[in-house]
């Protein structure tokens, strides 16, 4: 693993208004993460994981404090230029597969190389290898309501590869398959840390995963405990 660092956060803080009054989703959280890390956030629903990883991903603003990912500054973005900084530098996996209906496998793959204005032909070459990857070559032509939720979930990683991404965030990636399937996503998630050195920072409430992470971070109403 490598020593520099690829997220730092310091103080960061996120309030929302509930019933007029203000809570605090994350609670001044300092963090860094390292080039090639896989971590881990734990905790109860509501904890605030899912919010700290939409602040790292450039989905939501901090209220408060610091962040900066791949040496960039987020809060300096405007709209349009942090949707291109998701585009060029983060990977998402959700719970919710988030695959287009009426798209292919191969096309839902190589649809955000497309948005990125790369070649198509690149984009649908690239698409290939990560299905191949994947091992989902013989459902390429296949829609989403055609596969299972494991190769819908493993599309889904795919997907999010396509770009190259310096940061994978992945939320409750294994939430909505059986845990033979969750296995294997998983391992699918540990060989793009160990094998392919990408930086992985997944929220799960399971233990599944735990002996893969090279760290656990535990989150309790906005804080590391």
């Amino acid at each position: 693993m490598k020593t520099d660092k690829i997220v730092i956060a310091k103080d960061l803080s996120r309030l929302f208004l509930l019933g007029g009054q203000p809570v605090k989703a994350i609670d001044k959280v300092s963090l860094e993460v390292g080039t090639g890390e896989f971590l881990i956030l734990k905790g109860k629903s509501g904890s605030g994981k899912s919010t700290l990883l939409s602040l790292m991903g450039g989905l939501d603003r901090p209220s408060s404090g610091t962040l900066e990912v791949s040496g960039i500054d987020l809060s300096r973005l405007g709209p349009n230029q942090l949707a291109r900084f998701r585009r060029e530098h983060m990977g998402f996996v959700f719970q919710t597969f988030n695959l287009l209906p009426t798209l292919s496998v191969l096309e839902n793959v190589a649809l955000p190389a497309l948005l990125a204005d790369t070649h198509p032909q690149d984009s649908f070459k690239k698409a290939w290898e990560l299905l191949r990857l994947a091992e989902l070559e013989e459902r390429a032509l296949h829609k989403p309501s055609e596969i299972s939720g494991g190769e819908m979930q493993r599309t889904a990683i795919a997907r999010a590869l396509i770009n190259d991404p310096t940061l994978i965030i992945a939320d409750e990636p294994t939430g909505n398959l059986d845990s033979r399937t969750g296995s294997r996503i998983l391992g699918f998630i540990k060989d793009l840390n160990r094998s392919m050195g990408r930086t992985v920072v997944m929220a799960t409430h399971s233990s599944d995963a735990d002996a893969m992470a090279h760290r656990i971070l535990h989150l309790h109403d906005g804080r590391f405990t």
